[in-house]
Parts: C-alpha cells; sequence; structure tokens
C-alpha cells in the first residue's frame, strides 16, 4: 500500500472537489493537519473516518487504498490485495503496541521503585516522603490502565475451546486472571471460560 500515492489521490480528489484542505478537515471533524499528513504520505486516514472521507471525495474505499480509481474489471483483484495489505499493517501496528506496552511497564515500574526507594532512604520531611510515595504509585497506575488498553486492542485472544478469535472489551482484559498475555475469560461465541490466548493476527 503506496502512502505517497494514496495522498496524492486524496489530494487530487479534493482540488477536483473545489475543497481546501481545511473545508475537507471541517466535513471530517478533524484538523488541517492530518489532512495535509495524508496527502503528503506521512500518515493515511484513521479507519472510522474512512467511510465519510469517500463519500465527500465520491470514491470507493478500494480506490482510496489504491490510490487510483479501480477499474470494474480489476475491483476484485485490487480489493483482495488491498484487504492483505491492511491486514499486514493492523498486525505490523499491533506488533508495536505490544512492544510500547512493555516498554511503559518498564519504565513505570522502575519509576516506583526508584520513589519508595528515595521515599524510604533518603532523609526528609514525612509529608514530602508521602508525596512521593503518591505520585509514584499513582504514576503506576495509571501506566497500568494505558498498558492493559494497549493489550486489548492489538490484536485478538483466542479461546482455547472453540478456537474464536475476538477483541474482548476494556473490563473484560482489565478483571481477568491472567498469566503473561494469556487471560482467563469467557469466549463470547462458545460461551465457556477457559484460558485465552494474545494473537497477532487472524
Amino acid at each position: 500500500m503506496d502512502q505517497i500515492k494514496i495522498g496524492k489521490f486524496i489530494s487530487t480528489r479534493r482540488k477536483e472537489k473545489q475543497l481546501t484542505q481545511q473545508d475537507l478537515a471541517e466535513k471530517l471533524n478533524i484538523t488541517n493537519r492530518a489532512i495535509s499528513k495524508w496527502e503528503n504520505g506521512f500518515c493515511l486516514p484513521d479507519v472510522g473516518i474512512i467511510p465519510e472521507l469517500c463519500k465527500i471525495l465520491d470514491i470507493t474505499i478500494n480506490d482510496l487504498f489504491s490510490g487510483e480509481t479501480v477499474d470494474m474489471k480489476d475491483n476484485e483483484k485490487k480489493l483482495e490485495e488491498n484487504l492483505l495489505e491492511m491486514a499486514r499493517i493492523k498486525e505490523q501496528q499491533d506488533k508495536e503496541l505490544l512492544s510500547l506496552e512493555i516498554f511503559i511497564g518498564i519504565i513505570i515500574s522502575v519509576f516506583l521503585l526508584i520513589c519508595v526507594f528515595t521515599a524510604s532512604f533518603i532523609i526528609m520531611p514525612n509529608w514530602l516522603r508521602i508525596l512521593l510515595m503518591i505520585i509514584g504509585f499513582i504514576t503506576f497506575v495509571i501506566g497500568i490502565v494505558f498498558a492493559i488498553r494497549i493489550e486489548q486492542i492489538a490484536g485478538y485472544y483466542e479461546c482455547s475451546n472453540c478456537h474464536h478469535k475476538y477483541v474482548p472489551n476494556y473490563k473484560s482484559v482489565l478483571l481477568a486472571i491472567h498469566s503473561g498475555r494469556t487471560r482467563y475469560m469467557k469466549c463470547p461465541k462458545c460461551a465457556k471460560k477457559s484460558w485465552h490466548k494474545k494473537i497477532i493476527s487472524k
């Protein structure tokens, strides 16, 4: 999937519709800087706004990801290629997110240990000692909440009973007993509780 080609196609279609970047941004309820990033090939539009973008530019989603208006006879082949490329991009992004989760876990754990060590062994007023412990604990909790959110949305969980692959809700992941990235949850398909393993691709 050629981001530069897609960006140029968005720019061309926008101009054909006699829209400025600001006009398009207002229609999509985003900033014109986001439009500029797309058109310069720095990133792709978020999945949630792609249907509306295509509607405004009067193109299909297949046209968008191809970076050109697709001939109907080539439509099915192009669609398959684009779906495979989208799956590859998602898989790569999910791997990066899960690496970020590990990084966050390490950073907040080290920060908490530093706060606890400093408050325990360095001479300071009691109020400062308590404040330091509170800051360390709050930072740790916020980091954990964010890390769990990453784990929830990146990749899928696979049921060990029926092998259904799905993205659970945040509450299910937060409250589940876990060992690493394997969590004991209820499968939305077979409704049985078992250990569900984190996987990257369907």
